[in-house]
This record gives structure tokens, sequence and C-alpha cells, in this order.
């Protein structure tokens, strides 16, 4: 493979301390978007607690004028024809702010603007497809359209793995009991290996939480994974060891990683991770004496 020039290097460099705007790509006839509903700005050292304050400073490229690691906050539109699937809602119209711990600030209320700029109403969507349940992931699904009291994809089913939805209990512990609710009328539980849409495969991997999903897109003679919560840095795909704070079971979450990591170096694949700053879509090369990941924008 041909060496990266330093203007590739420092455009990826200055794309990791921003959050996405709107990036697409096609997989044949079919095509996926990054919509962005915000951005969250986390503190490295607890997000990530296998690591070190020696390894940001080795890595000053992942992290803003404050010291955070900046992530994106959105969905995953995609399209086949005239119908369309989202994956994931966003973290809705609020902010929350932490004086300590994983999250400093994190935001949300934009994905109605960001699918009218890509030719869509909510209505248009068929299903929410989610990784999780995390607030950062279920947003919109749980907010009513501004100005009214119904769910802004009213007309959508929301499609959750089986094992997810099976211990709700989870979310009710942690106070998103009004969440649960909210979701309640509208879900359709899946099972492994099921076509949700067309070229549209759910992957059960538990570890971030019980029945965590990713999403498998075939077109085109590519494929692109969607892999939610799996991985929430670039820098993970250099360390897969390096699980998140987040994780329900880190162990397991670590031993997935070292997988797809190496399943995303294979030919015609692509990754998405929602919240890789502004490298969303990207492929998994293999550089010096690990992988690295490099952005992908066609």
């Amino acid at each position: 493979m041909a060496e990266l020039t330093v203007e590739q290097d420092r455009d990826q460099g200055v794309r990791l301390r921003r959050p996405a705007g709107i990036r697409s790509i096609r997989l044949g006839d079919t095509k996926v978007s990054y919509v962005p509903d915000g951005d969250v700005r986390l503190r490295p050292l607890s997000v990530l607690p296998g690591t070190t304050a020696e390894v940001w400073a080795a890595h000053p490229e992942y992290l803003d004028a404050t010291g955070h690691l900046v992530g994106s906050v959105g969905a995953l539109l995609v399209e086949h024809g005239d119908r369309a699937l989202l994956i994931d809602a966003g973290f809705g119209p609020q902010t929350h702010e932490a004086p300590d711990g994983p999250i400093a600030v994190i935001h949300g209320g934009a994905l109605a603007d960001g699918l009218a700029a890509l030719g869509r109403r909510p209505e248009d969507i068929e299903a929410v497809a989610f990784t999780h349940l995390h607030a950062d992931h279920l947003g919109w699904a749980c907010h009513p359209a501004p100005g009214g009291d119904q769910p802004v994809f009213a007309h959508a089913e929301y499609l959750i793995s089986e094992p997810e939805w099976e211990r709700r209990d989870l979310l009710e512990d942690q106070g998103m009991g009004e969440q649960v609710a909210a979701l309640a009328p509208r879900v359709r539980t899946v099972a492994d290996g099921q076509e949700i849409f067309p070229g549209v495969r759910v992957r059960i991997t538990a570890g971030h939480t019980v029945g965590h999903a990713e999403y498998v897109i075939a077109g085109g003679g590519r494929r692109l994974i969607a892999f939610g919560d799996a991985m929430h840095s670039p820098i993970q795909v250099d360390h897969p060891d390096w699980s998140s704070a987040f994780d329900h079971d880190q162990a397991r979450t670590a031993d997935h990683r070292h997988r797809l990591v190496a399943e995303l170096a294979e030919p015609d694949t692509i990754g998405f991770g929602v919240h890789f700053a502004d490298v969303v879509f990207g492929r998994v090369r293999r550089e010096g004496e690990g992988p690295a990941w490099r952005s992908v924008d066609a």
C-alpha cells in the first residue's frame, strides 16, 4: 500500500479534532449517510481507563484545545430506492454537562435539519434500528416533535435486538423508565442474522451492552459494518485492548474488538463509527507495527 502523504496525515489530524458533518458514501444501489445530531467532549483518561497521560501526550491529534476527546453524536441513514432506514437516533434536543467522569459535555438537537438537508422528512423513515439502548442513541425516538406531543418518528417501527430489549429493566434501574415507556409501543425485536432492510443484517455483539447490535450493510460488492459503540475512538483500532468506561463487559468487548479490527482490514470492507469525530467512515490499514483507521469519503 502506498504511504499517506504529509497533507493527508495533516487532514486526518484536523478531522480528529472536530465532530462530523453530513457525509455520504454509496454501496451500489444503497446510499448511507451520517446524519449529525450534535457532539460530545470526553475526558480521555476517564473514558478509556486503560490509557495514561503519556499516551495522550504522544497523540495530541485526538484532543481538542481543552484536552478533550472529540466525538460525534448522530445517526446513520440508509436509503435504498424510495425506502429509508435510520440506525440510532442521536441524543435529542438536550445538553448534559458533568464536572467529572467520562463525559464533559454532550448535546444534540440537529438531526431533523440533517435529514432535511439529505432530502428526507422524519415520516419517510420506515424503521429506526438501534445498536443499543443508551441515551445518546435513543435521542429523538423518545422526544416528541417540536411543538407537538407525538414522537418524531411516529410512522416508524423501533427495531431492537431481542437480548437488549429483554433486559430493559437495566435501563429502568438507571432511571430511564420514561424512555422505556416511550419506546415500548413501537418496538419490534430482531434476531442475530436477520435481514431488516434490503442488504442490511443484524449482528448481535454483546459486550458494550447485554444485547449490543451491529448492522452489516452490503451492496455494490462492498460491505459496511456499523459497529455502534464497539469502539468510541479511532485510537482503539490501534489498541483494541482499551475498553471504554461505558462497556458493560470490558473483557468481552475487548475480545470482540480484536476480531472487529481484523474484519475491518479485509478487502472491500468499510466501518462506520458513530462517535469517530469527523472520520466516521473508514477502513483499517496495516501501517508500521499495527492497524490504523483511515477515513473514507466515497
